[in-house]
């Protein structure tokens, strides 16, 4: 009877956190520019309708005139929803990411750069 010994063992060292050169808390520089991002999204709701989400905006900028300027500018519907993670998120019907995006770069609200357009198109 022949008794093999696992050849594919793999050197714990390897795993180990406290290797030299490993460190475990390397993303911690890409969670904190994650969070200081601006993020556009498009959700499908039902059929061919769908809304737009924008998230991380500074708590001291007055979203009620922003919304209130964006519905009138675009002629869609928008709202402030209050969530436990992200805090107020704007809602608007419709794929409302570009349009968003532009209000926000040309009232000097944000740069260019700090906006994140999630999906295609």
């Amino acid at each position: 009877m022949l008794c093999r010994q696992p050849q594919c063992m793999a050197s714990l060292e390897a795993f180990n956190p406290s290797v030299p050169g490993i460190d475990a808390f390397e993303d911690d520089a890409d969670a904190t520019t994650q969070k200081d991002l601006i993020h556009i999204r498009v959700q499908q709701r039902n059929g061919r309708k769908c809304i737009t989400t924008v998230q991380g905006l500074s708590e001291q900028l007055d979203l009620k005139k922003i919304i209130k300027a964006v519905k009138k500018a675009h002629c869609c519907n928008g709202t402030i929803v209050e969530d436990e993670e992200m805090g107020q998120v704007l809602q608007f019907q419709g794929d409302q990411r570009d349009a968003v995006m532009s209000f926000l770069v040309d009232n000097s609200i944000c740069e260019k750069g700090k906006i994140k357009k999630h999906g295609h198109g």
